[in-house]
């Protein structure tokens, strides 16, 4: 938390947000990190960014409801699509999420994003360009659906 507000510290102007990883190794949901963000708020609290980009795609993540921690005005990055599987999201179970989690920190807030980026390893990647493409398209038709 120390060194991130150290690296932020007089920048201005770009809206500066920090991603917590909990895996993207692997395609198999047991063997990646779980676990709530509760015991992560106070840190994340003192730390001088707008945004935190959290996974909140898989029973991993634990309760949505400790984003309502987080410091009034700060952006939730929200995961609602998981990068590691061929299954898609579906855009109303999305939308259903996504005001939900704006009910706890406001609409203007929430960004939806899938839960950690589709590009990993180059000689093995977890999804193809092909399910990386629908997905992105899934969530920009749940943020239509929620600007409409």
């Amino acid at each position: 938390m120390e060194l991130i507000n150290r690296v932020v510290d007089g920048v201005s102007g770009p809206l500066i947000g920090v991603h917590i990883c909990r895996g993207n190794w692997s395609r198999e949901e047991d063997v990646l990190l779980s676990g709530g963000y509760e015991d992560l708020m106070p840190h994340l609290k003192r730390m001088n960014v707008g945004m935190f980009s959290l996974e909140y795609a898989t029973p991993r993540a634990g309760r949505l409801e400790a984003v309502g921690e987080l410091r009034p005005g700060t952006k939730l990055g929200f995961g609602t699509v998981n990068p590691r599987t061929d299954a898609m999201e579906d855009v109303d179970w999305i939308v259903s999420r996504a005001r939900f989690a704006a009910g706890i920190l406001g609409a203007d807030n929430i960004l939806l994003n899938p839960d950690c980026g589709f590009g990993t390893f180059s000689d093995r990647p977890v999804a193809s360009a092909e399910i990386a493409s629908k997905k992105l398209a899934t969530l920009a038709a749940a943020a239509k659906k929620l600007r409409g």
